[in-house]
């Protein structure tokens, strides 16, 4: 095993996911254990409400791991991800779709600068604005991809499929 990795999914969505499959399915091809929590319950308590319980969730989820796991997240789960590095041990943060900040929500977000990190986002995303995701992958030095895409980051997937791999390779 290489090491285990935990994605965690945006809202409106879940655990099976394009995004979060495809990667997970990458990640196991490598040697990687993997992990995706289901947090459609808690987003029925609205984008602001779901946060809370899903950081609860995750932070189970990294206490169950074998070892300090890569925290892959896409939109709200990256929102989660980064604010769950904090509190735990994790090998890396691989983000895409990022949201600076959730109405609503008292804490912007925030994530470890001590570990490999990388921010993927799209420069049509309508959903998490890029200039703001920008600012803090700068303000962070946090290596970025800006994709000619939008918040589903759909129509570039190979590419993020192969920037996940370089990732991995450089954390194995």
């Amino acid at each position: 095993m290489r090491g285990h990795i935990i994605l965690s999914h945006g809202s409106d969505s879940g655990p099976d996911a394009t995004k979060v499959s495809a990667l997970a399915a990458l990640a196991e091809s490598l040697g990687w254990t993997t992990h995706r929590p289901d947090y459609r319950e808690d987003d029925h308590k609205g984008y602001a409400g779901s946060i809370d319980p899903r950081l609860a969730q995750l932070s189970r989820a990294i206490q169950a791991s074998p070892v300090p796991p890569v925290l892959v997240g896409s939109s709200m789960g990256a929102f989660v991800s980064g604010l769950a590095s904090l509190d735990a041990p994790v090998a890396g943060l691989f983000l895409l779709a990022l949201p600076t900040h959730i109405p609503g929500y008292p804490r912007a977000f925030a994530a470890r600068t001590d570990v490999p990190s990388f921010l993927v986002h799209g420069f049509d995303d309508d959903v998490c604005p890029v200039d703001e995701a920008i600012g803090f992958a700068r303000g962070h030095g946090m290596p970025t991809l800006l994709l000619r895409d939008d918040h589903r980051l759909g129509a570039t997937l190979p590419v993020i499929e192969a920037e996940f791999r370089r990732f991995l390779e450089g954390i194995a």
